[in-house]
């Protein structure tokens, strides 16, 4: 009679042993790190990357099972191209299979599924140990095994495989069925996508004393997670909004322009495409679940504007409203052009992080705002956070609603806004009102600028310890 026994959960880190070596294919070749002689990334915004890994490899003349070992996880195995730079024509992929499959005790058990292992126990009080022939069942939550008279899960010793499967790797392999014109050694260079490489923008400045100039330095945050390490590789990273849907070849990812710029003494920037390229001008390596950063710029005492400004809302002026809120916040804004000195480059999106030096010379972070791409001879405008000394209370003092002049229709609101300074210094306050549709203002106790078509911006000087009020009507039409 078979006997079930409910026996221990399954221990995941049981020792394996095999007894015979990795069974590849017959007459396979296989190319490792140790064949390589250059590897090149190009790494995009989005989490993707080029990969040219340039390898010195030797293949028979004629029909070739290639195995080429330690490529990303994460390769999109329909983007590969396998070529010989200096013979052209020299090889020619006629299949090839991506092996994901990678070797640990969990896929080895799986792939054991319907066959004998052999389970070694130990025994209580003694050095030996018993050794028994098993098959697995299931490894669905645990391990099932099946001896000659008994059913078991779980597994109290160590389980001793026969061998490695061939359809198992230890790390992320690429097979490929090439053809070969040539006996010789060859220096091949496989080209792929892959995902798993990413990189960003830091930029961290120092603001002066009077708040007028700003010293900003950029670094370049790369992260890798694909599986496997690129060694003493050659650094491309280009900046700009890149579709995947359909990813340029890798022949039309190298299509660099003239060098324009250079940033710092690590990178050199491109124009490339309707994108940026930073190129280092130096080999680093990227290990695997590493995140490193290397310096992309420096620029000093650049020109810098610090503005205090009260922003509001389209909704204001559609309807009538109660108290629109005491002590708003007054939004603290800094600003820079992106030009002159060592500026003048294109500044990819990121992060910047903004910091001051207190009376006692350190360094205070003020805030930090997301910027997008930003070209050469373009504004950088950062939102570092609210005022705590300058505040604002707002109210709509009147709203008439479907007037008529000339037969057409409007909407008249009218409106007061207090400006409260705690400050020992007078201080210069935006007050910035989006306004819907077509308006007109009719009554102002300051003169507005029309910013744009949709936006009255005034400028409000609050004198120190005490306030300034504005007063305002604006008439929206309708239809």
């Amino acid at each position: 009679m078979v006997r079930v026994l409910l026996g221990s959960a399954f221990v995941a880190a049981f020792a394996l042993v095999a007894v015979a070596p990795l069974s590849a294919g017959s007459g396979e070749r296989t190319s490792t790190l140790a064949d390589q002689r250059q590897v090149g990334l190009t790494v995009y915004n989005a989490g993707l990357a080029l990969v040219h890994d340039v390898r010195r490899v030797r293949l028979g003349d004629g029909l070739n099972h290639l195995a080429w070992a330690d490529v990303s996880g994460k390769i999109d195995a329909t983007s590969v191209l396998l070529e010989n730079p200096t013979v052209p024509g020299s090889v020619r992929v006629v299949e090839q299979n991506f092996n994901y499959d990678l070797l640990s005790p969990a896929t080895l058990l799986q792939k054991y599924v319907g066959r004998d292992v052999t389970v070694v126990h130990p025994t209580v009080g003694t050095n030996r140990a018993v050794r028994e022939t098993a098959r697995v069942l299931s490894t669905n939550d645990g391990v099932v095994l099946q001896y000659a008279d008994r059913v078991e899960t779980g597994v109290d010793g160590r389980i001793v495989f026969p061998a490695i499967p061939s359809n198992l790797r230890e790390r992320p392999t690429l097979v490929l069925d090439v053809t070969s014109t040539t006996a010789e050694p060859q220096t091949l260079d496989l080209s792929y996508l892959t995902g798993g490489l990413s990189w960003r923008a830091d930029y961290v400045g120092l603001v002066s004393a009077s708040d007028d100039r700003m010293d900003l330095s950029g670094l370049v945050t790369l992260s890798n997670d694909t599986g496997t390490s690129f060694n003493d590789a050659r650094l491309q990273l280009v900046a700009g909004n890149v579709n995947v849907a359909q990813p340029p070849t890798p022949n039309q990812m190298m299509a660099l322009g003239k060098v324009s710029a250079r940033t710092s003494d690590e990178f050199a920037q491109q124009n490339f495409f309707e994108y940026h390229l930073y190129s280092l001008s130096r080999p680093t390596s990227i290990a695997d679940k590493q995140t490193k950063q290397i310096a992309l710029l420096s620029a000093h005492r650049i020109a810098v504007r610090k503005t205090l400004e009260l922003r509001g809302a389209e909704s204001y002026y559609t309807q009538a409203q109660p108290d629109l809120g005491d002590r708003l916040p007054v939004g603290v804004y800094f600003g820079f052009e992106n030009r002159g000195g060592e500026l003048g480059m294109p500044l990819p999106a990121g992060i910047v992080r903004l910091y001051k030096h207190d009376a006692n010379g350190t360094s205070l972070f003020l805030g930090s705002d997301q910027i997008d791409h930003t070209p050469k001879n373009e504004s950088v405008r950062l939102r570092l956070g609210d005022s705590f000394d300058v505040s604002a209370r707002k109210k709509q003092t009147d709203f008439r609603e479907r007037v008529l002049i000339a037969g057409r229709p409007y909407d008249q609101s009218s409106y007061q806004i207090v400006l409260r300074n705690a400050k020992d210094a007078a201080v210069d306050v935006l007050i910035v009102e989006p306004v819907p549709g077509e308006w007109q203002i009719v009554d102002e106790s300051a003169k507005h600028a029309k910013t744009s078509a949709s936006t009255a911006t005034w400028t409000v000087r609050v004198p120190a310890g005490g306030s300034t009020t504005l007063t305002y009507t604006v008439r929206t039409f309708l239809g």
